[in-house]
């Protein structure tokens, strides 16, 4: 049985023949979606084509691919063709192809793709754009079909959650050619009603080329652009729109649009009773506390009474008094006596005392005569009792204590 075992190699190029042997599996068309898309170094194109129940492995040479008119991308609609195949390396069957085809859906979801990246590049989308909803808007504007459900879902859900509040539609095309257009100017003009102060952007479910109109770059721009926030709500949950990057807040239903947009007024009765008791409570317990420290201080203040604290500062200002004044009388006699000394100096240092030791006083007019230079004529000689009217004769200068030596006459 081992001598007619296949090797894996050979089982895998007895399946290639087959399958490249089959007229069937040669020249045909595939229809599918693209997924695992990528871009060999080499130029090869590997992907999946799949569809909602199976995929299949597909790979296109760079002989073929390099004369398509179009990259394909994950999510894109396109027909293949080819042929099927075996990779012997792998043992992998997949599709080899070597032309394609967009189609429709599939050429509108590029669009959408290449104008997202483009948005997204331009910050369009950021997170930093988006607004707070109002939490008790005045009038809620909505830009969609007048004779849609959506309109009615959103008067359902209003009326429900707070009766009265203002709804203002400014109907639009939402489908078909002119729809982008009329969209974009429907925000525009409910935006600047002042009573506005949310708008909602939507319509009911459909295909992608029924929902189209909410990927078009003018209805997404008047959407950033808007000065009021904007709240859209285009086709059911699973339906993904570049107005909803665009919008302040995404709602999967227009029902669930008028909630975000529309406060529950119970809610909010039942947060402002909330609030309210939290109010009063906080106040009486201040109040509580206040008059506690007040009690406190009360109570310091009896302990320490203002006549008590008067009479120890009039008991201390008459202490300093009594210091001050004592400090005078030593200051003053103190005084005396230094007064006393100096004069007793001053007295012992004086003239009248040198005349007393014998000494006299030679003045010519007022002036002192001190030198022998300045000896004139006449003169007053003053002593201790009186004085002498003196001519001169003569002047002889020389050391009054020194040796006497004659000295001839000036």
């Amino acid at each position: 049985m081992s001598a007619s075992a296949l090797s894996v190699q050979e089982l895998n190029e007895y399946v290639r023949k087959l399958l490249a042997g089959d007229p069937m599996l040669r020249g045909i068309a595939v229809r599918g979606e693209v997924s695992n898309f990528k871009q060999h170094i080499s130029g090869h194109w590997y992907f999946s084509l799949k569809d909602e129940k199976s995929r299949i492995a597909c790979v296109m040479f760079r002989q073929h691919n390099q004369l398509l008119r179009f990259v394909p991308r994950d999510g894109m609609r396109v027909v293949l063709m080819g042929s099927v195949g075996l990779y012997t390396a792998s043992g992998s069957y997949q599709f080899y192809a070597e032309g394609a085809m967009q189609e429709g859906v599939g050429d509108l979801y590029q669009r959408f793709l290449e104008l997202k990246e483009a948005l997204t590049r331009e910050g369009l989308f950021d997170a930093a754009r988006k607004r707070p909803l109002p939490l008790l808007p005045r009038a809620v504007g909505i830009v969609t079909s007048s004779t849609g459900a959506v309109l009615h879902d959103i008067r359902t859900v209003a009326a429900r959650r707070f009766p009265g509040v203002g709804l203002i539609l400014r109907p639009a095309q939402v489908q078909g050619e002119g729809a982008a257009e009329d969209i974009a100017a429907g925000i525009r003009e409910v935006a600047a009603l002042p009573q506005v102060d949310v708008v909602i952007v939507g319509r009911g479910g459909g295909s992608m080329e029924d929902l189209w109109a909410f990927n078009e770059e003018l209805v997404v721009r008047a959407i950033a652009a808007c000065p009021k926030p904007v709240i859209s709500a285009v086709g059911h949950e699973t339906d993904i729109t570049l107005a909803d990057f665009a919008a302040d807040m995404r709602a999967p239903t227009p029902s669930a649009a008028a909630e975000l947009a529309v406060p529950d007024r119970l809610e909010l009765l039942r947060q402002v009773q909330a609030l309210s008791s939290a109010l009063v409570g906080a106040g009486e317990a201040l109040i509580a506390q206040r008059a506690m420290r007040l009690s406190e201080v009360d109570a310091r203040l009896q302990a320490r009474r203002p006549e008590a604290a008067l009479a120890l500062l009039t008991a201390r200002v008459s202490m300093c008094r009594q210091r001050m004044d004592s400090r005078a009388e030593r200051a003053i006699e103190q005084g005396k006596a230094r007064l006393e000394q100096l004069t007793g100096r001053l007295t012992a240092t004086g003239p009248v005392s040198t005349l007393r030791r014998g000494y006299a006083i030679v003045l010519d007019g007022d002036m002192p005569v001190t030198s022998v230079d300045m000896a004139s004529q006449h003169m007053t000689v003053m002593l201790q009792d009186g004085r002498v009217e003196v001519n001169t004769l003569r002047t002889i200068k020389e050391d009054p204590f020194a040796e006497q030596q004659g000295t001839p006459g000036v």
